[in-house]
């Protein structure tokens, strides 16, 4: 029986890369990812080469089977020039995977409708915020089939999706990704986020990741990364702890810069952030720029921090790359 193959890869746009994707159809179901046929494709219509030269290679790096579709799989896919070397636009390919590794993504989202987040009136805005984090109840929560629909899609996918929230904002929404592997999560997460953008043109929506959707006082969308090593898990100690904070203080522009475009719209001080011009950290703090988890500290300053810099825009093969280079550091 033919299979359909959706071959998923990251453009050339910038500052952030968009989802592209293209069938191809196959004699029969591969048996493993060593299976999935090369493939290319114009590199000129997406950012990536130019028309006289345009042709780009796909490098399948991960295939899990597509809930939506009878006898498909999804193939996330790494870009290669001609050559087979790494494209400049590959952030996959630009960093040492790390097994041992575990990170924890919380992805934030709005649902948008006619330029609006779903929930808001025509003219003006709803109240305030408040009642609408955790919500339940038509007056306060709105986008849930669509957010169940995802979830129950992302499960069924068999991504590591852990969980589900309404966000601060009306229309706002988070999930939660756990993957060990460095490149193992970000590619669930880039899958995640496929499966998000294609479920909502089911219901006429789309999704919105930048970081600031609603000016105002409203809450921003981030991507906070918990992360954690073999050490932080295991030897911990709060001179460790402190002292892989104070790598992260030393390299905070770097981090900045990898972060995610408009974050300064979002990283104000307010709303649960730290300015974008200063770094803190701090146990328990989501005003600071690394919270240390009062679990981590209880546990004997053994367990996991969480970077809440990331914006929800962010390439987390990027984010991933800055957050070992500091580690390593």
């Amino acid at each position: 029986m033919s299979h359909k193959l959706e071959y998923i890869w990251l453009d050339g746009y910038t500052p952030e890369p968009s989802l592209r994707s293209k069938t191809k159809i196959v004699g029969s179901q591969p048996g493993n990812l060593g299976e999935c046929p090369d493939w290319s494709f114009d590199g000129s219509s997406t950012e990536q080469a130019e028309g006289s030269s345009s042709d780009c290679l796909l490098k399948p790096v991960k295939m899990v089977l597509d809930p939506k579709r009878n006898n498909a799989s999804l193939v996330l896919c790494e870009v290669l020039n001609a050559d087979g070397s790494a494209h400049a636009s590959n952030g996959r390919g630009n960093f040492e995977d790390d097994p041992d590794l575990w990170l924890g993504f919380e992805q934030e989202y709005t649902i948008m409708e006619g330029g609006k987040p779903l929930g808001f009136p025509e003219n003006g805005f709803p109240g305030p915020q408040g009642p609408y984090y955790c919500s339940v109840g038509i007056d306060n929560c709105v986008g849930r089939d669509i957010v169940e629909d995802h979830l129950d899609t992302c499960l069924e996918a068999s991504l590591s999706i852990t969980g589900i929230n309404a966000e601060v904002m009306k229309g706002q929404w988070e999930y939660q990704l756990f993957a060990k592997g460095a490149k193992n999560a970000c590619d669930d997460l880039w899958l995640s986020r496929f499966l998000l953008y294609r479920n909502a043109e089911q219901y006429g929506l789309s999704i919105e990741l930048h970081p600031k959707p609603i000016k105002g006082d409203w809450n921003g969308s981030g991507m906070h990364t918990n992360f954690s090593t073999t050490e932080i898990r295991e030897k911990g100690g709060e001179d460790f702890i402190k002292g892989i904070c104070e790598k992260f203080k030393h390299r905070h522009e770097d981090h900045i810069a990898a972060y995610g475009s408009d974050n300064d719209q979002r990283l104000t001080g307010l709303h649960e952030t730290q300015s974008i011009d200063q770094f803190s950290y701090a146990v328990s703090d989501r005003g600071a720029s690394i919270r240390i988890p009062v679990g981590t500290v209880q546990d004997g300053w053994k367990g996991y921090l969480e970077d809440r810099r990331p914006a929800s825009n962010a390439d987390p093969y990027k984010v991933v790359g800055e957050i070992l280079t500091t580690l390593r550091s």
